[in-house]
């Protein structure tokens, strides 16, 4: 997926098994972020920079919506764990992680891997993708005052 792209019809279903549509955020701006697991230190802290951002993001016209390949089970308990406001998409076919190609090749500790990229969306009110901020540009622990600058840069 590119900047342009309208997001597919369907992207998944939640933690608590409502399914997440493209016609079901129609009139709302998403910030759809894509991260590699629930509980691990990064993912964690992106999670709570994105709860603490997450009034002043809603207030802006925002929906916050995070996706990994972890179960819905496991989304549960990190929602509970952090006290996360905003739905988690259980993605463990990796269907939504290919069709956003963010699933690639990855190394760690001499092993290779299919990973995800951590990534973030930001989609307009009609389900098309108008910006993409991922690798070097994404700052994991303060990715949610991150967003709010990029968003009120962006409606000045």
């Amino acid at each position: 997926m590119k900047v342009g792209d309208k997001i597919p019809e369907v992207l998944g279903q939640d933690q608590d098994g409502n399914t997440i549509t493209r016609e079901s955020l129609k009139g709302q701006n998403v910030i759809l972020y894509f991260y590699p697991k629930d509980n691990t230190s990064g993912c964690t802290g992106q999670a709570c920079s994105l709860r603490d951002s997450w009034t002043e993001l809603r207030d802006l016209g925002y929906t916050v919506i995070g996706v990994s390949k972890d179960s819905a089970k496991s989304h549960q308990g990190f929602r509970e764990k952090h006290k996360l406001p905003f739905p988690l998409i259980a993605d463990v076919d990796k269907k939504l992680l290919e069709t956003f190609g963010v699933l690639a090749e990855k190394k760690m500790f001499g092993r290779t891997y299919m990973g995800t990229v951590r990534t973030t969306f930001l989609i307009d009110k009609e389900g098309v993708i108008r910006q993409i901020i991922t690798g070097r540009n994404l700052k994991t622990m303060s990715h949610g005052e991150q967003l709010l600058k990029i968003i009120k840069k962006e409606q000045e």
